[in-house]
């Protein structure tokens, strides 16, 4: 440990002290309890596995009882009885779960404080619904007698029921553990602050542990709420969400400026936690933003940028089947693609070039050629065409309208963006994904800094809200900043709703190409 090190430790230590007599009992509770363990285990990891068992069990005693009282169940033509149909449905529990977890039925609790069973019930329905009738049709289609329909209704009016229940008593049991209690600090101390703060009192099911206020000018904490602590200024929030593990930070109206506050929010991305902002700040909420309430004050939810395992290998499993299935029955075009290139001007029919991909990691993108050979070394012969270039427009972006070293196939090519299916191969590859931040070159990668490198945190993408929204017309600032709020509230149904966008994008004419 070097001496810098050593002095921010001491540092930490003296602020510690300072601060430990500021906050209550339940915090210090809290924060004994989870130093017990060298993995601290926060209210999702308690919750996302509490509802799944809830609707394991919650299904198979639907199932269950279908089969008990209307013993008419169906038989395969090889004579399989009952173990075997219970055999069956038992390997269709995984199913049931990955798309309970496409549904977001896991994730919202540890985002929303006023998150219940409620909220799930319309999706639970959809998810049963569908399930059991995808289920009835499959026996038929299988080979399988026709199950009884009133079995199958039965199954399904009850499975509704039993996973509602076994859910709401799943979160009713998380929130008897101290692991569900969420360590939150407001900035703000003003009227606003001081409300939010009495009605986290007043609702402690929202399992809420508000350790203080940071605020650099604050007013007089109102009656009944004396014991909540001022802990510092703004600038020492960093500090105390290391110190006291905190997970969620409430933006309630401090005298900060703009700016400020903006920088503020953006410098906890990288310390795993919740924030919540009492609307005002447009600028980083993206369409889609989730919202919920404390006893009817909406909050703004900017989930830490982080993907779950889970979450990440379903990113990484949609890639996978579809780019190598598309491979698969787009070789015929590519082969057609690669011989129309050679034939028109010589040289490679495939274009590599070094992109800047997730975590800074420098890979070589694939496209088909649409230049000339030698274009890159007649890029200043253009230079001055650079439609960003114009009317103090921004240098670090460079798109030429009619490109004059566009071969005329690659102009086709590029209209339609045929040129990037080669990219497909790096999706293949791990290297980039079918949906996410634009993949930038090296001279455009350094002008991104600071908050803004966050859209490194997924792989870059062949479309993604950059190229939905407006491609090549859009200010780089912009692309970053549409970036970094893909990264920000990243699902994977927002990735199938901006693949399912991509084509009538394609569609509209651009300036450049």
């Amino acid at each position: 440990m070097n001496a810098t090190e050593q002095a921010a430790l001491l540092d930490g230590a003296r602020l510690y002290d300072d601060l430990l007599g500021k906050v209550d009992q339940r915090t210090l509770d809290i924060l004994a309890h989870r130093r017990k363990t060298a993995i601290i285990r926060h209210r999702g990891w308690l919750v996302r596995r509490a509802l799944l068992l809830a609707d394991v069990l919650g299904l198979s005693l639907a199932f269950l009882l279908a089969d008990t009282l209307f013993p008419d169940r169906y038989v395969t033509v090889d004579g399989l009885g009952q173990v075997a149909e219970l055999a069956l449905f038992g390997l269709t529990l995984p199913i049931w779960i990955v798309v309970a977890k496409l549904y977001g039925l896991y994730d919202h609790d540890e985002e929303r404080t006023d998150h219940s069973t409620v909220d799930d019930f319309l999706g639970v329905f959809h998810l049963v619904t569908v399930g059991a009738w995808i289920g009835f049709v499959a026996t038929m289609l299988a080979g399988i007698e026709r199950p009884p329909l009133y079995k199958t209704i039965f199954f399904w009016a009850v499975a509704i029921g039993c996973v509602t229940t076994a859910r709401a008593t799943a979160r009713a049991v998380c929130r008897r553990r101290i692991a569900y209690l969420q360590n939150t600090i407001i900035v703000g101390a003003g009227d606003v602050g001081q409300m939010i703060a009495r009605k986290f009192a007043q609702h402690p099911e929202y399992g809420i542990n508000l350790v203080g206020f940071v605020d650099a000018e604050p007013k007089e904490r109102k009656e009944g709420l004396e014991h909540y602590r001022l802990l510092g200024k703004p600038d020492r929030l960093p500090a105390l969400v290391r110190l006291f593990d905190i997970e969620r930070v409430v933006i309630a109206f401090s005298r900060d400026s703009h700016e400020d506050t903006l920088s503020m929010i953006r410098s906890l991305n990288d310390l795993d936690v919740q924030v919540d902002i009492v609307p005002r700040l447009f600028e980083l909420l993206a369409p889609g933003v989730p919202m919920h309430t404390v006893e009817g004050v909406p909050l703004l939810g900017l989930p830490p940028i982080r993907l779950s395992r889970s979450s990440r290998f379903l990113k990484r499993a949609m890639d996978f089947v579809l780019s190598s299935s598309a491979l698969l029955v787009l070789s015929p075009l590519f082969a057609l693609i690669s011989i129309a290139i050679k034939r028109e001007t010589p040289g490679p029919a495939f274009f590599r070039q070094e992109r800047i991909g997730c975590d800074d990691k420098v890979f070589r993108i694939y496209k088909f050629r649409t230049m000339v050979a030698d274009a890159d070394a007649r890029k200043q012969e253009v230079a001055h065409l650079n439609m960003h270039a114009h009317n103090g427009g921004d240098r670090r972006m460079f798109k030429i309208p009619d490109d004059p070293r566009m071969t005329r196939f690659g102009r086709f090519l590029r209209r339609y963006s045929f040129d990037e299916l080669p990219q497909l191969i790096n999706v293949l590859k791990g290297e980039m994904s079918l949906v996410g931040p634009r993949p930038l070159i090296l001279d455009e990668d350094q002008h991104v800094a600071d908050w803004a490198r966050k859209r490194l945190f997924l792989k870059p993408g062949m479309t993604g809200l950059w190229q939905v929204l407006g491609r090549s017309d859009i200010p780089f600032d912009e692309m970053t900043k549409l970036d970094y709020l893909y990264v920000v509230n990243w699902s994977l149904g927002r990735d199938l709703a901006l693949i399912g966008r991509t084509l009538p994008a394609l569609l509209r004419s651009r300036r450049a190409y």
